[in-house]
């Protein structure tokens, strides 16, 4: 499925609720990261953009403050024509991907964490190699991840409500 996002002013618009540029593959796959996650305690958030430009598919908060992002590939062929991935490092703690059990799992490099995944919820396969964020990044992110939320709930309760980030 093809489209632009529900909800969607400019590329760095941290407002973007629903990405309906990814496969409804990726979609499924994404839910199953959101429930699992939210399941284990952390606070998750989908498409969040980050400093450098980029935006992660998932970002997990856990209690003590970690974080995680699940890069989500939705087939073999979306894992070898992205090589973006990389570039969400300096952005988390830990980085994972998340595929389907029919993912040849072998190609996903041993660093990284990988959680097989369905629309239903998601199994932890192989943890990451941790790489803390230090403290400035660290509180970047946090800012980030939580004007994001609140902007983004806000948006829901008052979808008329013209929101500067």
């Amino acid at each position: 499925m093809q489209g632009k996002s529900s909800v969607a002013h400019s590329d760095k618009d941290p407002l973007i609720v629903v990405d309906r540029r990814q496969s409804d593959a990726a979609a499924a796959l994404q839910r199953g990261v959101c429930r699992t996650l939210r399941a284990y305690g952390h606070s998750v958030i989908t498409e969040l953009p980050l400093a450098n430009g980029r935006r992660a598919d998932v970002v997990g908060l856990s209690g003590s403050g970690d974080i995680m992002i699940v890069e989500i590939k939705s087939c073999l062929a979306d894992y070898r024509t992205d090589g973006k991935w990389h570039e969400y490092l300096d952005f988390c703690d830990r980085l994972y991907f998340a595929v389907s059990a029919d993912f040849p799992n072998e190609v996903i490099p041993e660093h990284a964490g990988l959680i097989l995944a369905d629309r239903y919820g998601a199994e932890l396969v192989r943890e990451p190699t941790e790489d803390r964020l230090n403290a400035t990044r660290r509180k970047a992110m946090m800012l980030c991840f939580a004007r994001t939320a609140a902007l983004r709930l806000q948006h829901h309760l008052d979808p008329g409500c013209r929101l500067r980030s």
